[in-house]
């Protein structure tokens, strides 16, 4: 029996360099992938600010501010939970309703609002995001 375990004979030590060579690469690659694709995520961090809702008879007008590290489209706004009809889209906003990385432009809505009530406008984004601002309607 000893003779046996004799002669078997252990990795040799390239080959157990070799592997461990193998190894340290793979975890390398997967370890920068990994913070690549958390990077890429980051990069695409979008915020928009709503600086103010301003009255006029018949319609509101929200200011707002892409404080994002990219270039953003405004999809829709809601005031109250309800789809808001846009007028006019004024300020930095492009014909696409996009809106530049530290760009400010202004939303024109139809809305019918009550002096002394308190309305909650939202506004949605291509990515799905939604951003909110509470005000009450001045007299």
């Amino acid at each position: 029996m000893r003779k046996l375990w004799k002669s078997r004979k252990a990795l040799s030590p390239v080959v157990a360099a070799i592997i461990l060579i193998a190894v340290t690469v793979a975890v390398s690659i997967a370890v920068a992938a990994w913070m690549g694709a958390l990077t890429f995520t980051f990069m695409k961090t979008e915020e928009l600010k709503i600086t103010g809702v301003t009255f006029q008879t018949g319609n509101a007008t929200i200011t707002v501010t892409n404080t994002g590290a990219n270039t953003y489209t405004v999809s829709g706004v809601t005031i109250d939970d309800v789809s808001a009809t846009v007028l006019v889209w004024g300020g930095s906003f492009a014909a696409d309703h996009s809106l530049a990385k530290g760009a400010s432009g202004t939303i024109t809505i139809s809305h019918s609002w009550t002096s002394g009530y308190k309305y909650t406008y939202a506004v949605l984004t291509t990515t799905g995001n939604k951003y909110t601002y509470t005000t009450t309607a001045a007299p």
